[in-house]
């Protein structure tokens, strides 16, 4: 039920009396100028009104000085036939479901293989320092200012500009295209993990040794053997079992020829999106219930596998050499360009996601507390997993005899497919140990890709409910197919090639550069004053001066000094010895450049479309509260609304 805002009948009358506290500012007394929070008839949150004309007077306050402008509640209405077009938005049943749901899209396969590598590459126990400064000063405020915009404008990242500075609503089109181009080869990696799955319920591990068909004279197995000598052209049986069993590239000569479909790889995959599809087809009432088995099974394994990796000999030299600090690499430009990116990436603002998931929260939950708490969640899991990582390096070193660092060499989806299955292949109960290690990664990426397309979904569905409106499952369902023909690519024999070049530059760059933007439109042309009194409307209190520096300055300056620093240097493409021709790099800057783009297409089609001088056209596209804007003219009385979703329970 609307309770649409009416002039006071007279000053201190029941109708003032019974305005909400969150409705009630104040401003210099001026008849009928006044400041307060403006809706729109759908009942979302436009956002905080500077001093203008509304309906009713100012009513003033004895003995402050000032007038308390108050817009004023008249009579309930009587309930309204709903509109057929409009559907209530979903809402989390539980606030756990939501926790979760962040948690398991911030904690994926990256914080597994991606933090060990960067961290014992830059310094061990000295990377820490600008990783937590990275996180305090960057990523935490960036993650908490998306948590705060969604849960207030509740709404997803396409039509949510519409509210905040309409000229950059093509950052939401970018998100959406970043999005897609991630479904196209993260959902083949949880393939991969799903066909090692698979292969893990046998009573020798396929990759245990060198007696298969698809093995190679240069397959060395030195785990249970002396005299074996380890040379530059060796292979382990676990790479040559990822690489000419499952992936089987040898029958790839390149991006030129990528040779035909896996069949085995589509059927995985073909399960991974139904089971995808199955958990988003309802909303957040069914993936917030997956969530409670996806999001919390990694850390029972991560657990034991810790537990497991402590008792191998040798692990203390894998964690020696993840921790031992190498001061010196502070003084390196790239050590701290490392530590930011991983920030960045790890925690996932600019995606979308969370605004997706925050948007389907209660309007005063405290999304403060849960972005403190879920980003700590994942920072610390990533500190965890270099635990379970390196004390299993540390047990193959010991066992080729070697140094750490030689065989830590591998990186990316290699230190999972070959690095770690090697060591399982060799313990005591290595079938129990592959078997959940390959759960574990299962369950890590299917979080993300549930995160993932929940924010397409939301973002799409809301800026065309009239068209979507009560058709959820067959969106759903076309989205998913689109995913599912854009991944065909990559389950070819060279489609680990194609993941590559998608991982390197599908969401690199670009998706740093949207975060860039997406800040500088909320803090410079929103406002932070604005952007503050949101938060305040919500929790109770504004934030921090900390947290409004970090917005307008320090994090934008440092996602500025990420994106010139990765453009500036791109190390050549190889995989597995390959080294990726020009022409595929340049059909990578051209994948990346695809989504953002279109950000300025959409300005120049705002800036040519939009009746009126280049003035007037100027003050309706960056300020969403302006004269005119949305076709309300302010102080009509259309658009303030209050809806009942957004007061306080306390006598409202």
């Amino acid at each position: 039920m609307d309770l649409t805002a009416r002039p006071c009948p007279a000053a201190g009358g029941a109708a003032a009396a019974s305005a909400p506290a969150a409705f009630t500012a104040h401003s210099p007394a001026s008849p009928g100028l006044c400041q307060g929070w403006r809706y729109r008839t759908d009942g979302s949150a436009l956002g905080w009104s500077g001093a203008s004309a509304v309906p009713g007077p100012c009513l003033s306050t004895a003995g402050s000085g000032r007038a308390a402008c108050q817009p004023c509640l008249g009579p309930p209405a009587s309930p309204a036939a709903p509109n057929p077009q409009t559907h209530p938005r979903d809402k989390w049943s539980k606030k756990m479901d939501f926790l979760l749901s962040v948690v398991g899209f911030a904690v994926d396969l990256g914080n597994v293989w991606r933090f060990p590598y960067i961290c014992y590459q830059n310094g061990g126990g000295a990377f820490l320092i600008p990783y937590t400064l990275m996180a305090v000063f960057g990523g935490v405020p960036l993650f908490y200012m998306e948590l705060a915009l969604g849960q207030f404008h509740r709404t997803g990242a396409i039509p949510i500009w519409k509210r905040i500075c309409p000229i950059f609503k093509g950052i939401g089109f970018a998100i959406c295209i970043i999005g897609l181009y991630v479904s196209f080869y993260y959902n083949t990696i949880i393939a991969w993990a799903l066909y090692y799955f698979y292969s893990s319920f046998s009573g020798t591990l396929p990759w245990a040794s060198c007696d298969n068909p698809w093995n190679t004279p240069d397959c060395t197995n030195y785990f249970g053997k002396s005299n074996v000598t380890w040379t530059n052209f060796s292979r382990s049986p676990a790479e040559e079992f990822y690489t000419r069993k499952v992936l089987e590239i040898q029958k790839s000569g390149g991006l030129y020829d990528i040779g035909g479909i896996r069949w085995q790889l589509l059927l995985c995959l073909f399960l991974i999106f139904t089971i995808v599809y199955f958990s988003l087809w309802k909303g957040v009432k069914t993936s917030g219930k997956v969530v409670w088995v996806t999001a919390t099974l990694p850390y029972v394994v991560l657990l034991i596998l810790l537990i497991r990796g402590a008792t191998l000999p040798g692990a203390w030299r894998g964690v020696v050499f993840y921790l031992r600090p190498d001061w010196g690499k502070l003084l390196s430009t790239a050590v701290w360009v490392d530590a930011a990116a991983q920030i960045f990436f790890s925690l996932g603002p600019g995606f979308g996601v969370l605004l997706a998931l925050a948007s389907y929260n209660h309007f005063h939950n405290n999304c403060y507390r849960d972005a403190l708490v879920t980003s700590a969640v994942n920072c610390l899991t990533s500190f965890l997993s270099g635990f379970v990582i390196f004390t299993v390096l540390g047990y193959m070193a010991e066992m080729r005899d070697v140094e750490v660092e030689d065989v830590a060499r591998d990186k990316g989806p290699s230190l999972l497919f070959i690095t770690y299955p090697e060591a399982i292949a060799n313990m005591v109960g290595s079938t129990f140990f592959a078997i959940i290690f390959f759960l574990m990664m299962i369950t890590l990426g299917l979080d993300s890709t549930f995160g993932g397309l929940e924010a397409v979904i939301t973002a799409v569905m809301d800026e065309y409910p009239q068209v979507l409106a009560g058709r959820r499952e067959l969106f759903v369902l076309g989205l998913i197919t689109v995913c599912f023909l854009g991944s065909l690519s990559t389950l070819t024999y060279g489609g680990a090639y194609v993941v590559k070049l998608l991982e390197e530059f599908g969401a690199g760059c670009s998706i740093l550069a949207v975060v860039l933007l997406e800040t500088i439109a909320v803090s410079w042309f929103y406002g932070i004053q604005r952007f503050s009194h949101d938060v305040k409307a919500m929790l109770g209190f504004t934030p921090g001066l900390f947290w409004k520096l970090c917005w307008v300055a320090i994090s934008p300056a440092l996602l500025a000094f990420i994106v010139i620093s990765s453009l500036l240097d791109q190390p050549p493409l190889t995989l597995f010895e390959y080294q990726y021709p020009e022409w595929s790099i340049s059909v990578g800057f051209l994948i990346g450049a695809s989504s953002f783009i279109c950000i300025p297409l959409y300005m120049v089609y705002k800036l040519v479309w939009t009746p009126g001088s280049l003035k007037q056209v100027r003050s309706r596209t960056d300020n969403p509260t302006a004269p005119g804007w949305a076709g309300t003219p302010l102080g009509s009385g259309r658009g303030w609304m209050v809806h009942p979703q957004h007061l306080r329970s306390s006598g409202n």
